[in-house]
């Protein structure tokens, strides 16, 4: 199998190092998941004989994910399920998905599975050599388990866990030196090695909230944005030269017509000048017809003034309804001093009235007053 598929082992087992052998079936970053997703399965469509853009990072995600299923549809596969259910990069679905692809491109490249052969082995290679602390401590459990149960009384005596503790000293001290005595050939414990190796191999889950993730992703960021700046700084420098060779020349052309069109330059100039001495003659023009307008308009208005004040006159000299007002004027006041000369008899008479009845009051006053005077005297 390493010989037909160096590219698909060597992808693999990279992957199998870098995330675990369970990396798309348990959640751990699901934005590293999809990706990582996305990658393996352009891959295995490429290698299944049909073209396929490897996906980027800032991809659309539905626009991947149908692409994927539809290339899978193509080879004859169902993918009776939502497309959502790839987006999180892990799960049953993404599992079902890259083992149909891996299929179809071993399928592509004519691979066939051979009858696995297992090694005869002897008994004595069975055994898997321990840690001598584990063996030690087993030791330990099982004397102690039975010394519980042999013991009747259920307690431990403090002697004989003293001479256990000696053998198993003595015993640890025996076997460092038969360790320093081995005779155990290198070729066969390094394949005993690699065979215990995948059952001692402890899988870390990685927390999105440690720190050390977050140092991976800037690290993968960095890195991606010095290739990306790489790439783009060669853009640049291209445009740039490119910028500057136009500039140039713009400006050689720019001092080829100034030295063509020096004289019509000048000309333009000049009539710049003349239109501007124009201008100024024009405004001040303009602003002596705006006085001589504003004087007109006070003349006409006192012109009408007049014209009306004339109008008015005219018009009182030949119309005859100011003396008939005159006249009955003084007819109205001739009728009102007829009656005030009127009242002014009444008055008067009722003044003489009352004067004369007054006079004629004292006179009896006076006859009345004198009489009985005299009378008293002829007494």
């Amino acid at each position: 199998m390493s010989a037909q598929l160096p590219g698909l082992t060597s992808r693999i087992r990279a992957s199998q190092v870098s995330t675990g052998r369970h990396y798309f079936a348990l959640p751990t970053n699901p934005g590293e998941q999809f990706y990582m997703f996305c990658t393996l399965a352009a891959w295995l469509i490429n290698k299944a004989g049909r073209p396929f853009e490897q996906p980027q990072e800032y991809d659309d995600p539905n626009a991947t994910i149908s692409n994927i299923l539809s290339e899978l549809r193509s080879f004859g596969r169902t993918a009776d399920f939502p497309p959502s259910k790839l987006k999180s990069g892990y799960g049953e679905h993404v599992c079902y998905v890259l083992d149909c692809l891996a299929e179809e491109a071993l399928k592509c490249i004519g691979f066939t599975w051979k009858r696995p052969s297992y090694p005869v082995e002897e008994v004595e290679e069975e055994i898997v050599p321990e840690d001598d602390a584990e063996l030690t401590l087993n030791k330990v459990d099982e004397e102690f388990m039975e010394e519980e149960t042999d013991n009747e009384e259920n307690f431990i005596d403090l002697n004989i866990l003293k001479a256990q503790t000696y053998r198993l000293d003595m015993n640890e001290s025996a076997k460092q030196e038969d360790i320093l005595e081995s005779t155990t050939d290198a070729a066969e414990w390094s394949l005993e090695v690699e065979r215990v190796l995948p059952q001692l191999k402890v899988t870390i889950r990685t927390d999105n909230k440690d720190w050390r993730i977050h140092v991976d992703q800037m690290h993968q960021h960095k890195s991606g944005i010095e290739s990306a700046l790489e790439e783009t700084k060669g853009f640049l420098d291209k445009l740039h030269n490119e910028i500057s060779r136009t500039l140039e020349k713009i400006g050689s052309r720019e001092k080829y017509i100034n030295n063509q069109l020096e004289h019509l330059v000048q000309e333009h100039r000049a009539a710049q000048a003349q239109l501007s001495e124009a201008r100024e003659r024009y405004q001040q023009g303009s602003g002596g017809v705006t006085e001589r307008t504003r004087l007109l308009a006070e003349v006409t208005e006192e012109l009408e003034k007049i014209k009306q004040e004339m109008e008015e006159k005219g018009s009182s000299m030949t119309d005859g309804a100011p003396l008939v007002k005159i006249k009955q004027s003084l007819t109205k006041l001739k009728q009102e001093t007829i009656q005030m000369d009127i009242r002014i008899g009444v008055v008067e008479h009722t003044l003489l009235q009352s004067k004369l009845k007054e006079k004629s009051n004292m006179t009896r006053d006076m006859h009345a007053t004198i009489i009985p005077e005299s009378t008293i005297g002829s007494y």
